[in-house]
């Protein structure tokens, strides 16, 4: 029978389940969630869009079938063709090419959302996680209380100051979704605070919080971290889209899918197809978004991933024997 220190030596060694891969190179974990991932049907739909996406806006830095500037009003609404296989807009710009530009726009707003609800989410999970009761209580009734504020409020408040620009968008995004990843990250944060190796370092002298987001630790928060972080870059596209229908999201300057959208949705009763292609294009990368999220969140459990659990138990042989050798 086991005994009860054989337990808790087990629980630390591989946490949940048995398994983990705290002491898994980056690179070999990383490689063995893709090949997880491309294996599903769900998985490989969502890296073909994203890769597709990605390159697209690398793309458009350097070629688009038609200059932003050029119109040709003697053509405006024009249905797809040979010379513009979307058509265009209303005042004869090529759809193709303003979707193109776009790209690269939603992508930046995409990432920096992504950055800033993650400094913030991360920041006040800490804070609500603190072993000061006073400081966690705090930060628990902060957070609730923010988070009830819309972001269309907030990029609203943003707007006034500092006008209309991509910074509010991600500005707005970023707080309000860090603060909703914040309230969902802080049950697993919380776990791995009480486990016993976070414990063992508390009374060696070790900060509590800097144990809980260690490498270590990030196996058991990477999952939900993934849902959260495709959720707020998913959001912030669809956001965009509706911030600058309402004329505080990106300038009309700018190229984004908001705002072909902004241009085209005027006239949908007479021409549809001009709403149709920029509906789509976020349509289909939102979706990917959000199935990117939950695959990455099955394919990095150990306990769902069988080839990761394979591989653990791979680096744990090889470990044991390099330390039985030396």
């Amino acid at each position: 029978m086991t005994s009860v220190s054989d337990d808790g030596k087990r629980s630390k060694r591989f946490g949940r389940g048995g398994h983990t891969t705290g002491n898994v190179p980056l690179r070999m974990r990383f490689g063995v969630i893709i090949r997880s991932m491309w294996h599903q049907s769900v998985g490989r739909f969502a890296l073909i869009v994203m890769a597709c996406w990605i390159a697209v806006s690398l793309l458009s830095l350097f070629w688009t079938p038609y200059p932003l500037l050029y119109t040709d009003g003697g053509h405006a609404w024009a249905a797809p063709s040979a010379a513009h296989p979307l058509g265009t807009d209303g005042v004869g710009a090529d759809v193709l090419s303003w979707l193109m530009a776009g790209s690269r726009t939603n992508l930046v707003i995409a990432l920096l959302t992504m950055l800033v609800s993650a400094v913030i989410g991360l920041a006040c999970t800490a804070v609500m996680i603190s072993g000061r009761r006073a400081l966690a209580s705090a930060g628990v009734v902060v957070v609730d209380a923010l988070i009830a504020i819309p972001t269309v409020l907030l990029a609203l408040l943003f707007a006034v100051p500092f006008g209309t620009s991509i910074s509010v968008i991600v500005a707005a995004c970023g707080m309000t979704y860090g603060l909703n990843m914040a309230r969902i990250v802080k049950p697993s944060a919380s776990l791995a605070a009480r486990s016993a190796y976070v414990e063992a370092a508390r009374a060696m002298g070790g900060e509590r919080v800097a144990r809980v987001f260690s490498p270590i630790s990030c196996p058991r928060l990477s999952p939900v971290l993934a849902v959260q972080l495709s959720m707020s870059a998913g959001t912030s596209i669809l956001a965009e889209a509706g911030l600058t229908y309402l004329g505080v999201g990106v300038p009309s300057g700018v190229p984004s899918w908001g705002h072909t959208l902004t241009t085209s949705v005027r006239l949908i009763s007479v021409y549809p197809l001009t709403v149709l292609w920029p509906g789509l294009t976020v349509t289909l990368v939102v979706t990917a978004l959000y199935l990117l999220g939950d695959t990455i969140r099955d394919c990095a459990d150990p306990l769902a991933n069988v080839e990761l659990r394979k591989l653990a138990a791979a680096v744990g042989r090889q470990t044991h024997n390099t330390g039985a050798d030396a």
